[in-house]
Formats: structure tokens, sequence, C-alpha cells
């Protein structure tokens, strides 16, 4: 289940989810804003525009940007910046489409830059 709170920014009027009871997630390394349960991750072996980027399944407090074709590595695909709805940084992309049929897989799925991304891992200490 997870929590709302308004968003810190106040070119903004979306709320934000801030918190994922229990479970380990990735959150805006910029703002702290929750972006996905790390359940969601299905590969570390990516490169993003700035490094190395992470396939994830779904998220949570991304805005698109504008959709474009870009020639990635492995061809062309549609694709979307995203962008931190607490912050606004640019956290990485959305796949829209593929136009090789070997990278279908992607459609509808994120590729997060990472090191935009840190991870909380939900632990708790025994007293």
């Amino acid at each position: 289940m997870a929590s709302q709170s308004t968003s810190p920014t106040s070119d903004t009027k979306s709320k934000v989810i801030t918190t994922f009871l229990d479970q380990p997630t990735f959150a805006c390394a910029q703002c702290a804003a929750t972006i996905a349960l790390q359940d969601e991750l299905i590969s570390k072996a990516f490169s993003g525009r700035d490094g190395r980027g992470y396939l994830i399944h779904s998220a949570v407090n991304l805005k698109m940007g504008k959709r474009e074709d870009r020639a990635l590595l492995t061809g062309v695909h549609t694709v979307a910046d995203v962008y931190c709805m607490g912050c606004n940084d640019r956290m990485g992309w959305y796949y829209h489409k593929a136009s090789d049929s070997s990278q279908k897989y992607k459609e509808g799925k994120y590729l997060l830059e990472r090191e935009k991304l840190v991870k909380e891992n939900k632990w708790k200490l025994d007293d």
C-alpha cells in the first residue's frame, strides 16, 4: 500500500507516491521520491545516456517528455525522456516502440539511469 503527499515542487500539482510499506524501492538520488519497487527490475545490463542503466517493468512519480525516434545502441526506438515529479531531474526514458522485432520486449518499459537512483532497502533494526 502506498501513501501519498503533495509534490515538493511548486510547478506541479501531481501527487507523489512516497512510500511502499516494507518493500525495497529505488528512489530519486536528487529528492528521494520513490521511483520503482526493486522487484520491478528486469535487467542491470543496459546503457543509458550517462552510463549504466536499469530496465524496469513499471515506475511511479515520473512524467514523460516528448515522444521521439532515437538511435540507440540496439537500433532506432521511439522513446520519451522521463523526469522525476519531485525535482524534475531527467531519470532516463520510456520505450514506446522498438523497430526491430528482437527489441520488442522493451516496449512499455523504462530505462532508468543508475546514477540517478538510490536503493532504499527498508531494513528494520531489532530492538
